[in-house]
């Protein structure tokens, strides 16, 4: 699967909830189970099927307040917006490195699957380095 990039940086690609990596009710309880444990929420398996935010499909999080902002923009994502980081996107875009500090012993596999996929902050940082980037407001 290639690269598939959420409007705030995360990669649906890697998401254990994003739709192509479900393969049945095994992976949904996975993905349940450790966002809990490394995110402290907690979805019901059976409601996770996220198709991702880049398209007009109603979402996992529907109280995201990211996507509606960068669609307002006319953006694909928050690297294209000079107001990068901003006060909406702060929460997503340090979530990573807050839960590492509060759990600093995250098993190799675990990181994979539940903290890496929303490391966003390089990600936009990027996408905003690019020549070219002449969407940027």
């Amino acid at each position: 699967m290639s690269e598939i990039l959420a409007r705030c940086g995360y990669r649906c690609d890697l998401c254990p909830g994003y739709a192509g990596n479900i393969h049945g009710d095994k992976d949904r309880q996975e993905a349940s189970d450790g966002w809990y444990k490394y995110a402290g929420f907690r979805l019901r398996p059976e409601d996770i099927n996220c198709p991702g935010c880049s398209g007009n499909n109603v979402t996992l999080d529907k109280e995201c307040p990211v996507r509606p902002c960068v669609i307002q923009k006319g953006f694909d994502n928050c690297g294209y917006c000079l107001d990068l980081p901003c006060e909406k996107l702060s929460t997503r875009m340090n979530f990573v490195e807050e839960r590492l500090r509060a759990l600093p012993d995250v098993p190799k596999e675990d990181y994979k699957k539940f903290l890496k996929p929303y490391v966003s902050k390089d990600r936009l940082m990027k996408v905003r380095a690019k020549k070219g980037n002449k969407k940027a407001r």
